[in-house]
């Protein structure tokens, strides 16, 4: 497997890194395991955040044994003041057991923070940098704009947007204007929030570019399992995968849920991230687990909708999300009666 150099920041490391968000799922001992599991295969770039609720004292608590100058940890902030922004640095370097983390990012950004802004939060930034309590200044972002701004302010040395098979032409020109930028090119959301369930043409993509770092959400030995294979035998493009991808963009085209929560909390409590997408996720899941009297009754709480629009005001894909849940619910019932076949 390729190494990746992240723009100027001169970290390399092993293509495949490890994203922490899935690990606030299970147990602290089950974590601190795969985590190490992980290490000792190879991977050296653990991606973590504070609003992973335990994420990152999981990932503290498991990479503590070893040497800190080898492996890098990126985590990040979803302050919007100051004083939020150093409480929340000094409580991600308590957890995470360490005196410095090396990419320090400001988490879905809404805006692009530069100095002189009035905001304070760059020069936060800079003077977290000077202090030594960080190394790099990243950003995370889910809206094009934002991630275009980012890039072409100059003033990060990072970037995480979300990357697939599925990514738009526009999407994918990202990864070009780093290059261009000297900007380090983190891709978040790689199997697309699990609608992607095959991982060999998920890795095939991403191994074309030389300046892409995946991190995959790993909540599971047998998915951590499927990643260090890669280590050793990186699936490549060939005319197979192309063709699957093409047939992949062909069912999924259109406008498509991520599941990634920014919605939530839905104030009539429609678990929405899950919802909004259960036609896709019918038909490229088994079934049954999406037919379960659980799911049923989570469905029927659509019809109870304000269309308040409060999710599709925070949707960082700028989905109509009450039109989507509609849609979905209506798909729903006609599986459920049968009128519909998804297996």
């Amino acid at each position: 497997m390729k190494t990746i150099t992240l723009g100027s920041t001169g970290i390399q490391a092993v293509q495949n890194g490890f994203g922490a968000l899935p690990i606030q799922r299970i147990t602290k001992k089950e974590a601190v395991a795969l985590l190490r599991k992980a290490y000792d295969g190879g991977m050296r770039f653990f991606d973590t955040a504070r609003a992973y609720s335990d994420s990152e004292e999981k990932v503290g608590e498991a990479l503590k044994k070893y040497d800190r100058n080898t492996y890098f940890l990126a985590t990040k902030t979803m302050a919007k003041t100051p004083g939020q922004f150093w409480e929340q640095l000094e409580i991600s370097l308590k957890l995470l057991q360490t005196d410095h983390i090396d990419i320090y990012q400001f988490h879905c950004a809404g805006q692009v923070y530069k100095p002189g802004d009035g905001t304070g939060m760059y020069e936060a930034m800079l003077e977290a940098k000077e202090q030594g309590k960080i190394r790099h200044i990243g950003i995370t972002a889910h809206k094009l704009g934002i991630a275009r701004e980012a890039i072409g302010s100059g003033l990060y040395e990072t970037l995480q947007f979300p990357m697939s098979y599925l990514s738009s032409d526009k999407e994918i020109e990202l990864i070009e204007l780093c290059k261009e930028h000297k900007m380090g090119y983190i891709a978040m959301k790689g199997l697309a929030g699990g609608l992607i369930n095959q991982s060999k043409p998920a890795m095939a993509f991403m191994s074309q570019f030389e300046n892409v770092m995946p991190i995959w959400g790993i909540q599971k030995e047998s998915e951590l399992d499927e990643w260090l294979s890669f280590m050793t035998d990186t699936p490549q493009m060939d005319e197979t995968i192309k063709a699957f991808i093409e047939q992949e963009k062909k069912e999924i085209a259109g406008s498509f849920c991520r599941g990634c929560g920014y919605c939530m909390p839905c104030p009539v409590g429609i678990e929405i991230n899950q919802c909004a997408r259960m036609s896709l996720m019918l038909r490229r899941a088994p079934s049954q687990n999406w037919l379960s009297e659980h799911w049923q009754k989570e469905m029927e709480k659509i019809r109870s909708c304000l269309h308040c629009s409060q999710c599709a005001s925070r949707c960082p894909y700028e989905l109509d999300t009450p039109a989507l849940l509609q849609a979905n619910l209506k798909d729903y019932e006609e599986v459920l009666a049968q009128k519909i076949s998804v297996d």
